[in-house]
């Protein structure tokens, strides 16, 4: 089995930090082959940023797909640039705070709904909505399991333990949300 995501957004929503979460739980905790692309705008904050992860159980031969099983969009240029490469039946996880569902014109897609940004504003810390959506992400394709991601999660954050707490809240939400779509 074959796994290929997309994540895209701006500059500054933490799209790299939640590829490199993933793609980190995935090859420090399972047998699965991962890849990890990072692709940056010419601008850093507030620029365009996306990644590719790809988790397989056979040997990658590229790190990027001309088809995705799964696009995270976080923001709507990222939007109108990768839904065209999301395939037939596959998964599209929408930051429902400022992208608009309804210009979404394929009906041959599975769309999962999570206003990140609005949440994150609202548990007092706009840095966490990546993590509320790789929450619902892993909430809904149990690609790796929660427990797994919450362990790199926390390693990854454990020299500013204090921001842990609301790190696993994020999370927690976030889960609750995918698994609310299944």
């Amino acid at each position: 089995m074959e796994t290929n995501l997309c994540v895209g957004g701006f500059g500054g929503q933490g799209v790299m930090t939640l590829g490199k979460f993933l793609a980190t739980a995935t090859c420090d905790s399972t047998d699965k082959n991962v890849t990890f692309f990072p692709s940056y705008g010419a601008e850093q904050r507030g620029g365009t940023a996306n990644c590719f992860v790809v988790i397989s159980d056979e040997m990658v031969g590229a790190p990027l797909g001309d088809v995705m099983d799964d696009l995270i969009v976080m923001n709507e240029p990222s939007l109108v640039k990768f839904l065209p490469a999301l395939k037939q039946g596959g998964n599209l996880f929408i930051n429902s705070s400022i992208v608009d569902e309804s210009t979404i014109d394929r009906s041959d897609v599975e769309i999962i709904k999570a206003p990140v940004t609005e949440m994150a504003y609202e548990m007092g810390n706009s840095k966490v909505l990546n993590v509320i959506m790789l929450g619902v992400y892993v909430g809904y394709t149990e690609v790796v399991s929660p427990e797994v991601v919450w362990g790199t999660i926390e390693h990854k954050l454990a020299s500013k333990a204090k921001l842990l707490p609301l790190n696993k809240e994020a999370f927690e939400k976030g889960l609750e949300i995918g698994r609310s779509y299944r």
